[in-house]
């Protein structure tokens, strides 16, 4: 069984940043895409971004491409949520999801395991 644990999340001015971490329990993380992901109140979860096993292929949605940027530490278990320039529109619960295969993968169904989200809230 896999947990994975959020933080970095908080309260933050438009035009700020934040950054989101994703700790993994067990050792086989760097063999697994991951995803970031979040929920507005009263929206659907939508994906945000995703990452290969490796780092070498990305994807991001078109609401924040040029804004945040995921990457991965494997010596680490744990993948980061760059978000900058951040807007009210970002506020949410962002989640991080693990998918068992090493290629990334944007249907949201297919993710395996799944943090318990942090709080991300931005003022205008």
């Amino acid at each position: 069984q896999v947990q994975l644990a959020e933080s970095g999340g908080g309260l933050v001015q438009a035009g700020g940043s934040l950054r989101l971490s994703c700790a993994a329990s067990v050792g086989t993380f760097s063999r697994y895409a991951m995803g970031w992901f979040r929920q507005a109140p009263g929206k659907e979860r939508t994906i945000v971004a995703a990452i290969s096993w490796n780092g070498g292929t990305t994807y991001y949605a078109d609401s924040v491409k040029g804004r945040f940027t995921i990457s991965r530490d494997n010596a680490k278990n744990t993948a980061y949520l760059q978000m900058n320039n951040l807007n009210p529109e970002d506020t949410a619960v962002y989640y991080c999801a693990q998918f068992l295969f090493p290629s990334i993968v944007v249907d949201i169904k297919q993710y395996r395991y799944w943090g318990q989200g942090t709080q991300v809230t931005v003022s205008s």
